[in-house]
């Protein structure tokens, strides 16, 4: 099993997480705790989505997306998004 062993923030996803209330942080810290020791577990995008990967869970008991990509050469757990599914895939293809 491979694990990342650091973790880069794009400046979208900052901003994500600079806007979430303390228990919402907690489940997402919790996450990524998850998505380090087990990176592959969100799910790879096809066509121009395919440097991404997509990990759903429960914030507040509502589904939210975490896009990131993962470089198995480097360890390095890269957090690009975060958010409803709302617009969530649109946002992401005109970031890149």
């Amino acid at each position: 099993m491979v694990k990342a062993t650091s973790v880069l923030q794009t400046p979208t996803f900052k901003k994500a997480v600079k806007k979430l209330k303390p228990n919402q942080k907690n489940d997402l810290d919790l996450t990524i705790k998850a998505l380090m020791a087990s990176p592959n577990i969100g799910e790879q995008k096809k066509g121009d989505l395919a440097f991404l990967r997509v990990h759903k869970f429960k914030m507040n008991k509502q589904l939210t997306l975490l896009g990131y990509s993962f470089d198995d050469g480097a360890l390095v757990l890269e957090l690009m998004a975060l958010g409803s599914h709302e617009n969530f895939y649109r946002d992401i293809k005109r970031k890149k």
